[in-house]
């Protein structure tokens, strides 16, 4: 196989595809791991409202899933991300992160720990090798479980209500735990976890029994605006959660082009995350240095911006003249009716004051500059009580 034979392979289907294709009424859809995943089946402003006020199906299948095994599995991922794996149990979750040896972020993920010797890492991009090399002297097993493993991401206040009319009992489920129930011939992983800020469900499948999966979700919705979603949807959706994205709102070191493109934990604001006294990981000795010299060149805000405008993409300048700092992220608010904002700055400029952001407004097909004054805005935008509550109210 050429280098180039790969990019012309046709994108693949999940293993829920012979439901998604047949109800994307526009097409739509974008490339996701060498998969095609849908954008919008036909209205995002309705399928975002379906993520606030009812339940909403979205395919993660594509997401990259790590399977790590072994006696050294806990010790293997101390060394590799920022957290403490050996101290999540069985049967949780947390978020996590990992740099490269200079203290530069590589990516974010969830970690789940399904048995004392054995862990899933889900993430957005493409790390085997990374993983690989950063076994080296562990009794450590790594493979890639994408293809093993179809997922769904159950999100929205009536999702609870859902799964229970499904026949899945789940009210002790906690944020961040997971437990798992019969379906099909493998049965179903529920976690209570998500990308949309709101209360939330992913589930786990064997890809043999994805379909019966969605169908019974489908049914058991159907009385309470289950409503598939894509893309477009659960992004507007992170942004008013406040989430990170990966190429989005930072780029991974291994494949930032501009040494000065990448960022630190510290400089994302996951400074908390690092657990600095469970021994030595990949990048501990820069990110300790940069923490006590307190060298961080860049700070992750949130903003409140005038009007209704979205800032996505726009410069910010300190005093009108100086630039400063770019959004990343940003949307009218559809749930808060607020235009807010993901956005680096230049460290010094972390308070904010005396902030501008530049935005083009197009108004009848010219468009127009404003300068506009920001102020910041605690993340999470958007974290409904809703989201914690256990057991989950009934609707």
């Amino acid at each position: 196989m050429t280098a180039l034979s790969h990019f012309r392979e046709p994108l693949r289907g999940t293993p829920f595809d012979a439901r998604t294709s047949a109800i994307n009424r526009l097409h739509s859809w974008a490339a996701w791991s060498g998969y095609r995943s849908a954008q919008c089946y036909g209205d995002a402003e309705m399928e975002h409202s379906a993520i606030r006020n009812a339940a909403t199906l979205y395919d993660i299948s594509p997401m990259m899933k790590y399977r790590i095994t072994g006696p050294e599995a806990a010790a293997y991922l101390n060394r590799l991300t920022l957290r403490n794996a050996g101290r999540l149990e069985v049967g949780a979750v947390h978020y996590t992160a990992w740099t490269d040896d200079c203290g530069k972020i590589m990516d974010d993920g969830t970690l789940f720990r399904l048995g004392a010797q054995d862990f899933r890492l889900c993430c957005q991009e493409r790390h085997l090798p990374w993983l690989l090399d950063s076994a080296f002297g562990f009794d450590v097993a790594i493979r890639d479980e994408t293809d093993e493993v179809a997922a769904l991401a159950l999100q929205g206040p009536t999702s609870a209500t859902v799964l229970r009319e499904a026949g899945f009992d789940i009210d002790a489920l906690r944020p961040f735990r997971m437990a798992g129930f019969p379906l099909g011939a493998g049965g179903v992983t529920i976690s209570r976890t998500g990308f949309t800020g709101d209360l939330g469900y992913e589930l786990w499948v064997a890809p043999d029994d994805a379909l019966a999966l969605w169908d019974l979700l489908m049914e058991s919705g159907r009385l309470y605006g289950i409503t598939p979603v894509g893309g477009e949807a659960v992004m507007l959706a992170r942004t008013e959660a406040g989430f990170l994205t990966t190429n989005l709102d930072f780029i991974p070191a291994q494949q930032a082009l501009r040494e000065n493109r990448v960022r630190s934990p510290l400089e994302l604001g996951l400074g908390w995350m690092i657990d600095w006294e469970k021994g030595h990981f990949t990048g501990r000795r820069a990110l300790l240095a940069e923490y006590e010299g307190r060298t961080s060149k860049w700070a992750l805000v949130g903003l409140d911006i005038p009007g209704n405008i979205s800032a996505e993409g726009a410069l910010l300048y300190h005093g009108q003249r100086n630039e400063v700092g770019f959004v990343t992220a940003a949307c009218w608010s559809p749930t808060l009716k607020r235009n807010i904002a993901i956005a680096h700055v230049a460290a010094g400029h972390a308070d904010c004051r005396d902030l501008w952001v530049e935005i083009y407004a197009l108004r009848e097909l010219q468009y127009h500059k404003r300068l506009l004054p920001v102020s910041p805005a605690a993340r999470p935008f958007f974290s409904p009580a809703r989201r914690r509550a256990t057991p989950p109210e009934r609707f």
